[in-house]
Order: structure tokens, then C-alpha cells, then sequence
């Protein structure tokens, strides 16, 4: 199995399925003045799966073709991510969501091949269930953040923001699980060292950030945001080790002001972007001040959202 490195994902960069990579990267002047920074978006809702995901499942599905099925947990992108890998390698997959989880994306998981549990009334607990089941039907489960592979195929999203014409002062990287920010943080923190590389969590699902300045794990009883896709109660603790030694800071932004974000991104860019893939804009403008005049990135990484939540939020 690989180790998350420079190399490796330097490697997978030549192994993903082309469609989840090179995807565009650009400055939008209105948006620039808007924030007083210039902010680089990386929109990477344009694919088959409208996120990120498919970056990191389509690597490790790959490096485990000898596993004859797969089990699961998602708020919804990770299980489209690995329900699209898994069809093309026809490796039977289930997928265990909580009872309130997106309906859209619950959809596109069964319309992938899926077959889909729900269990509990969270991320956390649906992923509790996931392990039971993987235990108890002597079956692989693949966990977001656990394993190196998807972090790996994650850090993709580093390489092409290197190859940005300018020095990127600073990255805000949403954060969930941490596999985006421990794959982008392995090949920026080798190649450019400089480069600040600032975590991203939702102010009601804040344990990550929580363990991370702590440097242990801090759990949270629950969790209050809307966004779904970053909603976690219960770090990995392979991401936290991973986190503690590459990233340099962990912020918190509101429910309100991620609305603003997706609001700015729709109105400013033309796009749909869920609430977990518009926390970077957010902390772009909760905290100007800090950025202000730097050259600012952050990956747009998720666009699922339903009929009626593009209604209510946009």
C-alpha cells in the first residue's frame, strides 16, 4: 500500500481517472475586489460526481483490486466517489448513511450501484454501523481519512494549485475527515514550504479543530451546520497525526457567513457549490483582514445540493 508522500502523489497524478483531474483554477477580479485579496478558486464540482471524492477513491479502489467487495460511510460525496470507482472495477459496494443524510446524494450513491444502509442520525454513527456490518460480513471497509490512498489522491488538488503562475501565500482547505488537507499539505509543505496551509471547519462541528490544537482527540456530543459534507463529531486519529505535523492553523466560520460564500460564488463565479465546498470562500471573507492583499486559494470541492436547498440557499 502507499504512504502518503510527495511521490506517491506525484504518481497518482498519472494513475487517476483523467476526469477528476486538471480541473480550472483562476481569479475572478470582481470577487478579488469583493475580498481585497487575490483568491485563486479551484472548482472541482465539474465531473461526474460534483466533488473532489473522486480523486482519492479512484486511487485507492485501485490499489485494493484484490478486495472482492467494500463497506463504507458518507455524508454523501465520499460514497459517490467510491460508488463510481467501484462500478467501473464492478467490486460490489455499501454505503452507510445517517437517516438525515442529503437526499440528492443518497440518490446518485444508488444510481452509481450502490447499495445504501442508513443508520443513526449522523456521519459519526452511520460510520459506527459501517464497521459493524464490514466486521460482521467479513467485508473491507474503506474509511475517508484513514487511509494514506485517499489523502494520496486528494493531494492531486496540491499539485495542479503549484503549477498557479503565482506564489500562493496561503490555502484554506475545508476540512472533514482531513484527507484533503493532509494530501494537499504533503506535496505543498515539500515544495514550497512557505505556503501557509489553513484548515477550514464549520463553527457547529468544530472537533477538528478542537483536536488539533489540542493535539488529542476532542469529540463533540453532536453537530449543528448545515454543512453536511464536513460534518464530523469524531476525528480520525490517523488524520489528526497527520494534520499536526503539516498544517499551520485551523479556522472556524458560521452557517451565515458560508450562505454568504455560496451566495458570492453564485452570483460572482456562476456556480453551485454545497455549504462544506464554500467554507475556503468563507474564511476568505470572515477574516480579510488577514489575507489582505495575498494571493489566497482554496478548493471549491463540493456542488450536491437538492432542488429545494438551491431554493432556500441561492
Amino acid at each position: 500500500m502507499a504512504k502518503l508522500s510527495k511521490q506517491a502523489i506525484e504518481q497518482a497524478a498519472r494513475s487517476i481517472d483523467p476526469v477528476f483531474l486538471n480541473t480550472p483554477q483562476f481569479e475572478l477580479e470582481t470577487l478579488n475586489k469583493e475580498l481585497g485579496m487575490h483568491l485563486v478558486l479551484k472548482v472541482e464540482t465539474l465531473n461526474p460526481i460534483r466533488c473532489f471524492k473522486g480523486r482519492g477513491t479512484d486511487y485507492v479502489v485501485k490499489q485494493m483490486m484484490n478486495v472482492s467487495s467494500f463497506v463504507c460511510a458518507s455524508a454523501g460525496n465520499f460514497g459517490q466517489g467510491m460508488a463510481y470507482a467501484c462500478r467501473k472495477q464492478m467490486i460490489p459496494l455499501t454505503v452507510f448513511a445517517a437517516e438525515t443524510a442529503n437526499s440528492l446524494k443518497l440518490e446518485r450513491m444508488r444510481q452509481l450501484g450502490a447499495v445504501i444502509k442508513l443508520s443513526g442520525t449522523d456521519f459519526d454513527a452511520a460510520k459506527e454501523a459501517a464497521k459493524a456490518y464490514a466486521l460482521a460480513n467479513d467485508q473491507t471497509f474503506v474509511e475517508d481519512g484513514r487511509e494514506d490512498e485517499i489523502a494520496i489522491g486528494a493531494g492531486t488538488i496540491g499539485l495542479e494549485l503549484g503549477r498557479y503562475p503565482e506564489p500562493i501565500d496561503s490555502l484554506l482547505v475545508p476540512v472533514g475527515n482531513g484527507a484533503l488537507i493532509n494530501g494537499i499539505a504533503a506535496w505543498y509543505k515539500v515544495n514550497y514550504p512557505a505556503t501557509q496551509v489553513i484548515g477550514v471547519v464549520a463553527a457547529g462541528a468544530p472537533a477538528m479543530d478542537l483536536s488539533w490544537r489540542q493535539g488529542c482527540m476532542v469529540s463533540t456530543r453532536s453537530v449543528n451546520t448545515i454543512a453536511d459534507g464536513i460534518a464530523v463529531r469524531n476525528p480520525v486519529p490517523e488524520a489528526l497525526r497527520s494534520m499536526a505535523a503539516k498544517v499551520d492553523d485551523v479556522v472556524q466560520v458560521s452557517d451565515d457567513a458560508i450562505l454568504e460564500a455560496m451566495g458570492l460564488v453564485h452570483r460572482l463565479a456562476g456556480l453551485v457549490v454545497e455549504p462544506a465546498g464554500a467554507v475556503g470562500v468563507a474564511a476568505a471573507h470572515t477574516y480579510q483582514n488577514r489575507f489582505a492583499g495575498r494571493v489566497v486559494a482554496t478548493p471549491l470541492c463540493g456542488g450536491n445540493l437538492t432542488t429545494a436547498q438551491i431554493d432556500q440557499w441561492l
